[in-house]
């Protein structure tokens, strides 16, 4: 039995391979994905300590808080994330936690080749925000103006138009509860404990300093993928 339950969970960390589909399709028991990348790799921005607590003690709480509150659902990431209203606050929390946190893993990369904002998608920042410059700032102010914990996100709104938007605690705009629903394609932690270590009180540094290390490559490819939802 122990080895079946081994064998579901590495089949479940190895569904992150980059994909909207994989993440929302995951199901129960979820496991900790494994990151693309060194916890020291990323140390321009965000130092060993704070990934190697946020990583393995935080989203892993989250997990496995999760597990507990649904141990027998036969329902995927998606189909609650979507019918949240539905459940008690510990299943939004947690369940809300692991996904964000498994995404914005995804979006962070120490991979300079990665890091180049592929033309499609800047043509279209460009085109929705003026230039990646003037949506950088408006993405920080959203973030850095999030009240208390929370996340800033990058989404496909109901539309399909590209649109910055924040949500408080683990919350995100997938859930039936969000005041501006859509697909995330891009997002930031804003919770203290995603910078404190290295940044202290100073959320707005934090957010500048993220943007040395964002894998646009990736965002590019969740993008693609948000458009045909």
């Amino acid at each position: 039995m122990k080895l079946i339950f081994t064998f579901i969970c590495f089949i479940s960390t190895l569904a992150f391979a980059g994909s909207l589909k994989s993440l929302n399709q995951e199901k129960f028991p979820l496991s900790l994905p494994k990151l693309d990348y060194a916890t020291d790799s990323l140390i321009q921005a965000v130092d060993k300590e704070t990934m190697e607590i946020h990583h393995g003690k935080h989203h892993q709480t989250y997990v496995n808080n999760a597990n507990k509150e649904l141990p027998s659902t036969k329902k995927t990431v998606i189909e609650i994330l979507k019918a949240i209203s539905t459940y008690p606050a510990a299943v939004k929390n947690n369940v809300g936690g692991h996904w964000n946190h498994a995404f914005f893993w995804k979006v962070l990369t120490p991979d300079t080749k990665k890091q180049a904002m592929p033309s499609r998608l800047q043509k279209e920042i460009e085109t929705q925000f003026g230039s990646v410059d003037q949506f950088k700032t408006e993405f920080e102010k959203q973030g850095a103006g999030r009240f208390g914990s929370g996340w800033v996100w990058l989404i496909r709104d109901e539309n399909r138009k590209l649109q910055i938007t924040s949500t408080e605690y683990q919350d995100n705009p997938l859930m039936d509860t969000a005041a501006v629903k859509g697909v995330p394609v891009f997002g930031i932690d804003v919770w203290e404990h995603a910078y404190y270590l290295k940044y202290q009180n100073k959320r707005a540094d934090y957010l500048k300093g993220l943007w040395s290390i964002i894998n646009w490559k990736q965002v590019d490819e969740f993008d693609r993928e948000a458009l045909k939802m």
